[in-house]
């Protein structure tokens, strides 16, 4: 059931992500075009998603537990780091270059269009490289002494 459960919520997210137009690169640099052909609806496609998942937080953290799960799993890290911004840049980066988000680029992948699989590959690749690279540092530093 748990994954009848996922594959519902994809499909929402699916559902929302072509109604409100984001698979479609254009309509998302246009919002980043101030100058030209600005194009508002991003921002309320945010401001509902923010809406929805404020109140879904309120209702879902006021259970005892998740429906499938014993315990809820949030991050242990709360604090704003350079790791943090870093990703945040290059997410935002390579939003506004290419026009597709990770997330709004998976459900257009169903429209058999080359750019969007070119980017789901340069995505799965930034990502293998990434962890490469992480597990290679955290390999090669000594580690941390105790304050």
């Amino acid at each position: 059931m748990k994954h009848v459960i996922t594959y519902l919520i994809g499909l929402i997210f699916g559902i929302g992500i072509t109604i409100s137009g984001m698979g479609n690169p254009a309509k998302v640099l246009n919002f980043f075009d101030f100058a030209g052909t600005w194009d508002p609806s991003l921002a309320f496609v945010m401001a509902g998603g923010l809406i929805v998942t404020a109140i879904g937080y309120r209702i879902v953290f006021g259970k005892p537990a998740p429906v499938y799960d014993a315990q809820f799993i949030t991050p242990a890290r709360n604090r704003v780091d350079a790791k943090l911004l870093g990703g945040s840049a290059l997410f935002g980066l390579g939003w506004g270059i290419t026009g597709f988000c990770p997330g709004g680029a998976l459900p257009v992948l169903g429209t058999g269009r080359a750019e969007v699989f070119l980017f789901v590959a340069a995505l799965i690749g930034g990502i293998l490289i990434t962890k490469a690279g992480l597990r290679l540092r955290d390999t090669s530093m000594p580690p941390a002494e105790p304050l």
